[in-house]
Protein backbone atom coordinates (compact mmCIF):
# COMPACT_ATOMS: atom_id res chain seq x y z
CA UNK A 1 0.00 0.00 0.00
CA UNK A 2 1.24 3.02 -1.05
CA UNK A 3 1.71 5.80 1.82
CA UNK A 4 0.13 8.93 2.30
CA UNK A 5 2.60 12.19 1.41
CA UNK A 6 1.91 15.44 0.66
CA UNK A 7 4.73 16.96 -1.69
CA UNK A 8 6.03 20.18 -3.66
CA UNK A 9 7.29 20.22 -6.77
CA UNK A 10 8.81 23.54 -8.15
CA UNK A 11 9.69 24.30 -11.65
CA UNK A 12 9.46 27.59 -14.10
CA UNK A 13 7.71 29.81 -11.57
CA UNK A 14 4.89 26.88 -11.04
CA UNK A 15 4.82 24.95 -7.70
CA UNK A 16 2.54 21.96 -7.94
CA UNK A 17 1.58 21.18 -4.67
CA UNK A 18 0.26 16.94 -4.45
CA UNK A 19 -1.85 15.27 -1.37
CA UNK A 20 -2.39 11.33 -1.44
CA UNK A 21 -3.80 8.99 1.11
CA UNK A 22 -4.74 5.50 0.39
CA UNK A 23 -7.93 5.57 1.96
CA UNK A 24 -9.68 7.65 -1.14
CA UNK A 25 -7.53 10.50 -0.47
CA UNK A 26 -9.21 11.11 2.92
CA UNK A 27 -7.16 13.34 4.58
CA UNK A 28 -5.88 13.00 8.64
CA UNK A 29 -4.49 15.43 10.71
CA UNK A 30 -0.86 15.13 10.26
CA UNK A 31 -1.71 15.30 6.18
CA UNK A 32 -3.87 18.23 6.18
CA UNK A 33 -1.16 20.62 8.95
CA UNK A 34 1.37 19.14 5.51
CA UNK A 35 -1.06 20.40 2.93
CA UNK A 36 -0.99 24.25 5.17
CA UNK A 37 2.98 24.07 5.44
CA UNK A 38 3.43 23.72 1.79
CA UNK A 39 0.97 26.31 1.11
CA UNK A 40 2.37 28.82 3.16
CA UNK A 41 6.06 27.57 1.90
CA UNK A 42 4.92 28.39 -1.59
CA UNK A 43 3.11 31.34 -0.73
CA UNK A 44 6.42 32.96 0.72
CA UNK A 45 8.51 31.80 -1.95
CA UNK A 46 9.52 34.77 -4.43
CA UNK A 47 10.88 31.76 -6.96
CA UNK A 48 6.85 30.57 -7.24
CA UNK A 49 4.35 32.95 -9.17
CA UNK A 50 1.45 30.16 -9.19
CA UNK A 51 0.19 27.58 -7.11
CA UNK A 52 -0.90 24.00 -8.99
CA UNK A 53 -3.35 21.94 -6.01
CA UNK A 54 -3.63 18.26 -6.73
CA UNK A 55 -4.25 15.17 -5.49
CA UNK A 56 -2.73 11.69 -6.30
CA UNK A 57 -4.61 8.46 -8.04
CA UNK A 58 -7.30 8.53 -10.50
CA UNK A 59 -10.58 8.73 -9.87
CA UNK A 60 -10.88 10.32 -6.58
CA UNK A 61 -9.67 14.37 -5.80
CA UNK A 62 -10.36 14.24 -1.80
CA UNK A 63 -12.82 11.89 0.12
CA UNK A 64 -13.13 14.41 2.86
CA UNK A 65 -11.94 14.19 6.85
CA UNK A 66 -10.26 11.03 7.94
CA UNK A 67 -13.13 8.55 8.69
CA UNK A 68 -10.30 6.69 11.24
CA UNK A 69 -9.64 9.89 13.12
CA UNK A 70 -13.23 10.82 13.25
CA UNK A 71 -14.46 7.45 14.60
CA UNK A 72 -11.92 8.00 17.54
CA UNK A 73 -13.08 11.69 18.78
CA UNK A 74 -14.07 10.90 22.37
CA UNK A 75 -14.59 14.35 23.97
CA UNK A 76 -15.13 18.13 22.20
CA UNK A 77 -11.58 19.54 22.43
CA UNK A 78 -10.26 16.74 20.15
CA UNK A 79 -13.40 17.20 18.12
CA UNK A 80 -12.71 20.54 17.90
CA UNK A 81 -8.59 20.15 16.63
CA UNK A 82 -10.07 17.39 13.98
CA UNK A 83 -12.32 19.51 12.70
CA UNK A 84 -9.59 22.49 12.33
CA UNK A 85 -7.74 20.95 10.22
CA UNK A 86 -9.70 21.70 7.12
CA UNK A 87 -10.23 25.15 8.55
CA UNK A 88 -6.34 25.75 8.56
CA UNK A 89 -6.13 24.54 4.96
CA UNK A 90 -8.94 26.42 3.59
CA UNK A 91 -7.38 29.28 5.58
CA UNK A 92 -4.10 28.96 4.35
CA UNK A 93 -5.57 28.96 0.66
CA UNK A 94 -7.11 32.26 1.44
CA UNK A 95 -4.27 34.15 2.62
CA UNK A 96 -1.96 32.87 0.60
CA UNK A 97 -0.74 36.11 -1.78
CA UNK A 98 -0.16 33.59 -5.02
CA UNK A 99 -3.15 32.36 -7.61
CA UNK A 100 -3.95 28.59 -6.61
CA UNK A 101 -5.03 26.41 -9.03
CA UNK A 102 -7.16 23.11 -8.60
CA UNK A 103 -6.85 20.34 -10.50
CA UNK A 104 -9.86 18.32 -9.59
CA UNK A 105 -9.53 14.89 -11.51
CA UNK A 106 -12.28 12.79 -9.78
CA UNK A 107 -15.19 12.55 -7.19
CA UNK A 108 -14.86 14.97 -4.06
CA UNK A 109 -16.56 14.75 -0.93
CA UNK A 110 -16.96 17.12 2.00
CA UNK A 111 -13.70 19.17 3.24
CA UNK A 112 -12.50 17.98 -0.29
CA UNK A 113 -15.01 20.02 -2.00
CA UNK A 114 -14.27 22.67 0.83
CA UNK A 115 -11.03 22.62 -0.52
CA UNK A 116 -11.94 22.38 -4.14
CA UNK A 117 -13.83 25.91 -3.63
CA UNK A 118 -11.07 27.63 -1.87
CA UNK A 119 -8.91 27.39 -4.83
CA UNK A 120 -8.89 30.62 -6.89
CA UNK A 121 -9.68 29.08 -10.27
CA UNK A 122 -10.50 25.67 -10.11
CA UNK A 123 -10.65 23.20 -13.68
CA UNK A 124 -11.97 19.60 -13.27
CA UNK A 125 -12.64 16.06 -15.49
CA UNK A 126 -15.91 15.25 -16.16
CA UNK A 127 -15.32 12.49 -13.46
CA UNK A 128 -15.10 15.57 -10.77
CA UNK A 129 -18.65 14.80 -9.25
CA UNK A 130 -19.34 16.51 -5.74
CA UNK A 131 -21.00 15.52 -2.66
CA UNK A 132 -21.32 16.73 0.89
CA UNK A 133 -22.16 14.06 3.00
CA UNK A 134 -21.53 15.47 6.35
CA UNK A 135 -25.10 15.34 7.47
CA UNK A 136 -25.22 11.63 6.80
CA UNK A 137 -23.23 11.09 9.57
CA UNK A 138 -25.05 13.88 11.96
CA UNK A 139 -23.18 16.31 11.79
CA UNK A 140 -22.83 19.24 9.02
CA UNK A 141 -20.69 21.06 6.39
CA UNK A 142 -19.84 23.93 8.86
CA UNK A 143 -15.86 24.69 8.09
CA UNK A 144 -16.23 24.22 4.36
CA UNK A 145 -19.63 25.71 4.16
CA UNK A 146 -18.18 29.37 3.89
CA UNK A 147 -16.12 28.60 1.06
CA UNK A 148 -18.61 26.42 -0.48
CA UNK A 149 -20.97 28.77 -0.23
CA UNK A 150 -18.50 31.59 -1.86
CA UNK A 151 -18.63 29.69 -4.48
CA UNK A 152 -21.79 28.24 -5.39
CA UNK A 153 -23.79 30.57 -3.49
CA UNK A 154 -26.37 30.04 -0.43
CA UNK A 155 -28.99 28.33 -2.96
CA UNK A 156 -26.36 25.52 -4.28
CA UNK A 157 -24.90 24.88 -1.07
CA UNK A 158 -27.92 24.29 0.69
CA UNK A 159 -28.57 22.25 -1.66
CA UNK A 160 -25.93 19.51 -2.10
CA UNK A 161 -25.80 20.32 1.95
CA UNK A 162 -28.87 19.01 2.13
CA UNK A 163 -29.27 16.42 -0.49
CA UNK A 164 -26.30 14.81 1.27
CA UNK A 165 -26.84 11.21 -0.02
CA UNK A 166 -26.10 12.76 -3.60
CA UNK A 167 -23.50 13.28 -6.04
CA UNK A 168 -23.87 16.29 -8.47
CA UNK A 169 -22.30 15.94 -12.07
CA UNK A 170 -19.24 18.04 -12.56
CA UNK A 171 -21.60 20.08 -15.13
CA UNK A 172 -23.13 20.90 -12.43
CA UNK A 173 -20.80 22.33 -10.21
CA UNK A 174 -19.39 24.61 -13.16
CA UNK A 175 -22.74 26.04 -14.11
CA UNK A 176 -22.59 26.64 -10.39
CA UNK A 177 -19.26 28.55 -10.73
CA UNK A 178 -17.61 25.50 -8.38
CA UNK A 179 -15.35 24.95 -11.67
CA UNK A 180 -14.14 27.09 -14.32
CA UNK A 181 -13.70 24.34 -17.44
CA UNK A 182 -14.34 20.77 -17.41
CA UNK A 183 -12.80 18.08 -19.65
CA UNK A 184 -13.32 15.16 -21.18
CA UNK A 185 -10.32 13.03 -20.11
CA UNK A 186 -7.33 14.07 -17.31
CA UNK A 187 -4.81 14.52 -20.17
CA UNK A 188 -7.23 17.45 -21.19
CA UNK A 189 -7.54 18.77 -18.36
CA UNK A 190 -3.34 18.62 -17.41
CA UNK A 191 -2.69 20.12 -20.74
CA UNK A 192 -5.24 23.22 -19.91
CA UNK A 193 -3.77 23.68 -16.47
CA UNK A 194 -0.01 23.89 -17.73
CA UNK A 195 -1.24 26.32 -19.88
CA UNK A 196 -3.08 28.33 -17.68
CA UNK A 197 -0.25 27.77 -15.33
CA UNK A 198 2.53 29.30 -17.44
CA UNK A 199 0.27 31.89 -18.66
CA UNK A 200 -0.56 33.18 -15.20
CA UNK A 201 3.41 33.10 -14.79
CA UNK A 202 3.96 35.56 -17.49
CA UNK A 203 1.55 37.79 -15.91
CA UNK A 204 2.93 41.52 -12.89
CA UNK A 205 2.86 39.28 -9.75
CA UNK A 206 1.77 42.87 -8.02
CA UNK A 207 -1.01 42.79 -9.75
CA UNK A 208 -2.09 39.04 -9.00
CA UNK A 209 -1.60 39.43 -5.75
CA UNK A 210 -3.73 42.74 -5.29
CA UNK A 211 -6.78 41.15 -7.88
CA UNK A 212 -6.16 38.14 -4.79
CA UNK A 213 -6.92 40.05 -2.36
CA UNK A 214 -9.80 41.97 -3.72
CA UNK A 215 -11.67 38.42 -4.46
CA UNK A 216 -11.43 37.37 -0.86
CA UNK A 217 -12.69 40.81 0.73
CA UNK A 218 -15.28 39.85 3.24
CA UNK A 219 -13.19 36.83 4.11
CA UNK A 220 -11.16 38.83 6.91
CA UNK A 221 -12.80 36.87 9.41
CA UNK A 222 -12.50 33.68 8.54
CA UNK A 223 -9.88 32.48 11.22
CA UNK A 224 -12.80 32.97 13.88
CA UNK A 225 -15.71 31.94 11.89
CA UNK A 226 -13.70 28.76 10.82
CA UNK A 227 -12.58 27.97 14.60
CA UNK A 228 -16.62 28.65 15.55
CA UNK A 229 -17.43 26.29 13.07
CA UNK A 230 -14.89 23.57 14.17
CA UNK A 231 -16.21 23.71 17.65
CA UNK A 232 -19.79 23.00 16.03
CA UNK A 233 -18.97 20.13 14.19
CA UNK A 234 -16.57 19.08 17.20
CA UNK A 235 -19.42 19.21 19.49
CA UNK A 236 -22.25 17.39 17.35
CA UNK A 237 -20.01 14.38 16.54
CA UNK A 238 -19.40 13.36 20.04
CA UNK A 239 -24.17 13.17 19.94
CA UNK A 240 -25.55 9.85 20.35
CA UNK A 241 -26.96 10.28 17.00
CA UNK A 242 -23.62 10.62 15.54
CA UNK A 243 -21.84 8.12 17.74
CA UNK A 244 -24.12 5.72 16.76
CA UNK A 245 -24.48 6.39 12.84
CA UNK A 246 -20.31 5.76 12.95
CA UNK A 247 -20.45 2.42 14.24
CA UNK A 248 -21.88 1.64 11.22
CA UNK A 249 -18.60 2.45 9.38
CA UNK A 250 -16.12 0.42 11.89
Amino acid sequence: MTQPYVKQNIANGISTIEFFHPAHNSLPGDILQKLVDEINSAGANDAVKVIVLKSGGDRTFCAGASFKELININDAETGRIFFSGFANVINAMRKCPKFIIGRIQGKTVGGGVGVASATDFCMASKFAAIKLSELNVGIGPFVVGPAVERKLGLSGMSQIAIDADSFYDAEWARQKGLYAQVFESTEALDEAITAMAEKLCTYNPEAMKEMKNVFWQGTENWDDLLAERAAISGRLVLSEFTKETLKKFK
